[in-house]
């Protein structure tokens, strides 16, 4: 190299030097088949590298019959992208020579850095610094590459055996083994890949890097995720918010389960203690999240060769009675509507099959129906404007072969403004008759309920498009400063539980609806107090520290008379020498009895990498008896209180049954609201229970009851 290809480059924009090279240096190759060397080099030239490729290797003449050379700075120029598959102990050193030739862009596929801990952890740091001070960009290390099968690149610069279809799909995985059967999976079942990219320990480009290249890239159209950690969940969701307002985004997140989940003392960190942040999260940014990779090509195949339906009505077309059956208790468990088909649509399948057939929904053409008929029904069906989407199912009866009806399904499916969906069941002939209908780009599955799946996800993904966006409303009426005051109080005194009394004025601070109490430190205030705030009343214990009230009998309930209020009152202290981690009664709160309304609970806990996890649900006993709760990350905007409340199994008890009238949803999501604020304004809150919060129909009727809030170092906000 002269001194002009010597001298820096500048930042290139985005990820273009890794994803969309027109030189690759492949630093580590080799002439010995079998190693990841030779299999780079020979991925990128048997797929048809539209660029120039250079293979580095100091100690070989030549490497799949082109001049090989010692070293990156023996290159005839300055090539966009190194792939480094070097010993570990050397990764720095052609880090550093590809940082002073100014190549932009690497992917180091060599493994031996923060995943075996110690002083791999050390290399990693090191290899990042040097690419951070040289404004590179680096894949990995420790990953399989990438690829991009457009007809500009055809890059296949992994180790993977197979190079899938192109398409519309593009794939982050988080796991290089994943990586590889994904791909199988995808040249197997026609599956259209635009991008892949294996991120291995994303010291650098990290997945939040990749949605936001890929938010921009036209050639991309549908994005699946294979995670097993976030970087930053936070700016995970700000981006995947706006992708997913373009183009879907599926993910397997890997972890479902917390071996030995932290204990927590409130209900809302016991219910939080699975892997509802990652739910959380996704619900509020879009991503539809399934439970396997199965699952993720179940819906990538519909999501890329498929429009979206306009709707959840779904017809269904079978020969054979069970499938159909199958396929409709798959669809309506998924929320998707199984529904008459229309009057007029019906009299013409009548006309045109047997006395036997059903022509409601599903359609069951019996055994008999040839390849003409699926193809003729379908067209009905199809034209049906009570319809929004068709699953064709086939079972393979004697005489009539797959590949014909599959061919008969193309015929109408082809090219259709509605998403049908086939399901093609039996070993004869299935082969022809899937090859059929993935080179019509047509989703085709062998199970039924992967076709139910997959289109309820379309149908999700439609209703988060017409799902208005909503804003993080800021209230101006709180009262930060008293609710500071309370707080820095409670931490001079070394405290982090605040008392009842405290924790309510808190929820006042932020006008958070809160029962009218006194507090008292003797029986005789008590029983004056319950004269003033009138009978009958609830008489309970302040003592920091104790955590459970009503199972230590710190809790009165139904008092009439003042001296039941001081009979009381003086057995509580009594009981107080025996209550948990020495917990003592200075005093008590005094409170009117509220009856009625709907028991529920608002909460917050904070979730390590997430921040503060909001959380709603049915309140009282039921909290964690039902577990009947939803949560979703802080900052909560106004569209994600309503559906929290709305979301609840229990969400028909709230609405009202048998004549009574439901609550007030919006007084209930305004306090959802209002607890997403105060928890942003102090972070020094690390666990918050409103339990329970009586919803009442009347919006100046709901109130909280009683409230527990742990504070602690301020953690996330800091």
């Amino acid at each position: 190299m002269n001194d002009v290809d010597r001298a820096p480059r500048p930042v290139r924009p985005s990820l273009d030097a890794i994803l969309r090279p027109s030189s690759i240096a492949v630093i580590g190759a080799s002439r010995r088949p079998g190693t990841i060397g030779y299999q780079i080099v020979d991925n990128l030239l048997v797929h048809g590298f539209q660029g120039t490729v250079y293979p580095v290797n100091p100690g070989a003449a030549a490497v799949h019959s082109m001049q090989a050379f010692p070293s990156v700075g023996d290159l005839p120029e300055v090539p966009d992208l190194a792939v480094v598959v070097v010993p570990k102990e050397h990764v720095r050193s052609v880090v550093e020579q590809c940082a002073e030739a100014g190549i932009p862009g690497v992917v180091v596929i060599s493994a031996g850095f923060k995943e075996v801990g110690g002083a791999g952890i050390v290399r990693e740091r090191e290899l990042l610094d040097i690419v951070r001070t040289h404004g590179m960009r680096m894949v990995g290390p420790n990953c399989m590459g990438v690829i991009n099968t457009s007809g500009e690149m055809s890059m296949n610069a992994t180790f993977a055996p197979s190079m899938p279809p192109s398409g519309p799909i593009a794939f982050m995985s988080q796991s290089g083994a994943m990586g590889v059967t994904i791909l199988d999976y995808a040249a197997e079942y026609g599956i259209g890949v635009s991008q892949f990219v294996s991120m291995g320990n994303k010291a650098d480009v990290s997945g939040n890097d990749l949605l936001a290249y890929w938010r921009d890239d036209p050639g991309v159209g549908v994005i699946l995720l294979y995670l097993e950690n976030f970087g930053n969940p936070r700016r995970f969701t700000r981006i995947a918010r706006e992708v997913t307002r373009n183009k879907p985004v599926i993910a397997v997140k890997a972890g479902r389960s917390r071996a030995g989940a932290r204990a927590a003392s409130s209900h809302t960190g016991a219910m939080a203690a699975m892997d509802v942040a990652t739910d959380a999260l996704f619900a509020q940014c879009g991503v539809l999240r399934v439970d396997t990779v199965e699952e993720l090509f179940d819906a990538a195949m519909a999501f890329g060769n498929a429009p979206l339906p306009e709707g959840p009505r779904v017809a269904i077309v079978t020969n054979a009675g069970g499938p159909g059956i199958i396929i409709a208790d798959a669809c309506e468990s998924r929320g998707l509507e199984v529904s008459p088909l229309s009057e007029g649509a019906q009299a013409r399948l009548r006309d045109l099959l047997p006395e036997e057939a059903s022509v409601a929904n599903p359609v069951d053409m019996i055994a008999s129906a040839r390849a003409e008929e699926y193809g003729s029904v379908l067209g009905i069906v199809l034209a049906d404007e009570e319809v929004d989407a068709v699953i064709a199912a086939f079972v393979p009866p004697l005489g009539v072969d797959s590949g014909d009806v599959a061919r008969a399904i193309r015929s109408v499916a082809e090219g259709a403004s509605k998403p049908v969906m086939a399901v093609l069941m039996g070993r004869e002939g299935l082969p022809r008759g899937m090859a059929e209908l993935h080179e019509a780009r047509i989703p085709a599955y062998i199970f039924p309920e992967s076709a139910a799946r997959a289109l309820a996800a379309m149908e999700k993904h439609r209703r988060w498009l017409a799902r208005p966006v909503g804003e993080v409303r800021h209230f101006e009426d709180v009262d930060r400063e008293r609710a500071d005051r309370v707080l820095a109080g409670a931490a001079s005194e070394g405290r982090t539980l605040l008392p009842v009394p405290q924790a309510l004025e808190v929820l006042e601070a932020y006008r958070i609806p809160v029962v009218s109490y006194r507090v008292v430190e003797s029986a005789d205030e008590a029983a004056a107090a319950a004269s003033e705030l009138g009978y009958p009343v609830v008489l309970k214990a302040v003592a920091p520290g104790l955590s459970h009230k009503s199972e230590a009998g710190a809790v009165a309930l139904e008092l009439d008379e003042s001296r039941a209020v001081r009979v009381a009152y003086r057995d509580m202290e009594s009981r107080a020498a025996t209550w948990p981690d020495g917990a003592v009664m200075t005093g008590a709160v005094v409170q009117p009895m509220v009856r009625g309304g709907r028991e529920t609970i608002v909460g917050m806990t904070l979730e390590p990498n997430f921040g503060p996890l909001i959380m709603f649900g049915l309140g009282g006993v039921y909290v964690e008896a039902l577990g009947d709760v939803t949560f979703r990350v802080q900052p909560v905007r106004d569209v994600d209180a309503n559906e929290m409340v709305r979301d609840i199994r229990g969400a028909r008890l709230l609405e009202g049954v048998r004549g009574e009238p439901g609550v007030c949803f919006e007084r209930v999501a305004e306090v959802l609201e209002r607890v997403s604020q105060l928890v942003g304004d102090h972070p020094e809150i690390r666990e918050l229970d409103v339990n329970p919060f009586l919803a009442f129909p009347e919006p100046e009727r709901c109130v909280a009851v009683d409230a527990r809030i742990l504070v602690g170092e301020p953690g996330w906000g800091a």
